[in-house]
């Protein structure tokens, strides 16, 4: 803890971090805490599960302690913008386990809740508000809260609420803030967009950047099995089989898809649950909490529980579906290995994924180690012919071939097959 207290934390908080089980700063926290401790503004590129919520989270806290007054009515001191409700709540849960019996009030603001108990807490006061930018936008239009005193903002996953299209409310947002502010943007990515936005939202920032030697996706043991759409399924229930008392998520490209497997699984005998954006809050929040505690072994889950699970215990990741944006991938299967672990990341690539297959590689420059099946290969110097699928219609022939080798059955041979979990020692 001392690497901590030469960094400039209090000892409150230094004991408040101790009881969480946090004694060693990440890479990003040794980076960060001395510049933001310093009121310059922060431009961070960390993956998830790196530590970024201490390293805003903290300096931020310890400001807003040594205040000698509360906060006025509608008034909020410091901001913390993010793209999901879980990943609010996670903030929002670390935040007051670190100021420990503090004084301090943290209010969240996010869809899928009742706005006006939102709206009777904002009243009040607030040191920090944590939200998503549609909740808040609503609560502003309806005077609900001043961002007028405002002194710090913090952009947590800005890339994934560039993603999720949510350019125009940050924009419109930032213009309310006072110009004098400190600000935090934390991002995994920084394409071109990001830029942009770094350049109009900090001031003569500090990049700070995690190596790609110290990210925690490097404790992963990643797999792909090349395999047909049909057959997915039947391997999911397989490995869930040889693996039933490990913590195990699925994520699944869509709403419609994630609630068909819920029932497949539950059906199987599986102790499963599901959260995606067709769940209300509190739907979302008592799955998660199966989950966590275990009493529910699997989750199938959207991308928008991709940055917002933060269960140490997990111990697989299924990638049903290639997701959509590669930047996906790494926010996937970074749910596992988490807090020092190491974890199991599992691929079912489909011929029709191939493409978004080459873009994660391209993005992690690495291919993925096969655990069956052959990679598709797409046909070369052959004109796409049309085939009739059941309906007599006539359709484009798959561009890529057929397994040259059927995949592994995980049934021929258990040990074979059977997913090793690799921990470390705790």
């Amino acid at each position: 803890m001392d690497k901590f207290r030469k960094l400039g934390v209090n000892e409150k908080i230094v004991e408040n971090l101790r009881a969480k089980g946090i004694s060693q700063p990440t890479p990003i926290q040794l980076e960060s805490l001395p510049v933001i401790f310093e009121g310059r503004d922060v431009l961070g590129l960390a993956q998830t599960g790196t530590g970024k919520t201490v390293a805003f989270g903290v300096p931020m806290l310890q400001k807003l302690m040594s205040f000698g007054s509360s906060p006025q009515s509608k008034e909020v001191r410091a901001l913390v913008l993010v793209p999901t409700r879980e990943l609010a709540k996670q903030i929002v849960v670390a935040l007051r386990s670190f100021q420990g019996n503090g004084h301090l009030k943290i209010n969240m603001v996010v869809g899928g809740l009742s706005i006006n108990p939102q709206k009777e807490r904002l009243f009040k006061g607030s040191d920090i508000v944590v939200a998503t930018p549609g909740r808040l936008l609503d609560l502003l239009s309806q005077s609900a809260l001043s961002l007028k005193k405002t002194e710090y903002l913090v952009l947590d996953e800005a890339d994934h609420m560039l993603d999720m299209g949510f350019i125009k409310p940050l924009e419109e947002i930032v213009k309310l803030l006072d110009s004098e502010r400190q600000t935090l943007l934390f991002s995994a990515t920084m394409p071109k967009l990001m830029e942009k936005l770094a350049a109009a939202f900090l001031k003569y920032p500090r990049k700070v950047q995690v190596s790609n030697s110290e990210k925690a996706v490097d404790k992963i043991d990643q797999k792909i099995c090349y395999i047909a759409k049909s057959e997915k399924n039947n391997l999911l229930t397989e490995y869930l089989s040889a693996n039933k008392d490990d913590l195990t998520l699925v994520f699944m490209r869509t709403k419609s898809s994630a609630e068909r497997l819920l029932k497949s699984l539950d059906k199987k005998g599986f102790s499963v649950a599901s959260i995606h954006g067709n769940k209300s809050q509190n739907q979302r929040d008592t799955a998660l909490k199966l989950f966590k505690t275990g009493k529910v072994k699997v989750l199938v889950a959207t991308d928008v529980a991709a940055r917002g699970i933060d269960i140490p215990d997990v111990s697989f990741v299924f990638n049903f579906d290639l997701p959509n944006v590669a930047e996906n991938y790494i926010h996937r299967i970074g749910r596992t290995a988490r807090a020092g672990k190491t974890g199991v990341s599992i691929t079912f690539c489909a011929p029709d994924e191939m493409n978004m297959l080459k873009s994660i590689e391209k993005l992690t420059k690495q291919v993925i180690k096969v655990e069956s099946g052959v990679r598709w290969l797409e046909e070369e110097k052959v004109k796409p012919t049309k085939e009739r699928d059941l309906s007599g219609e006539e359709r484009p022939k798959n561009k890529f071939r057929r397994f040259r080798s059927k995949p592994k059955s995980v049934g021929q041979n258990k040990k074979r097959n059977r997913v090793q979990r690799r921990r470390s020692k705790s």
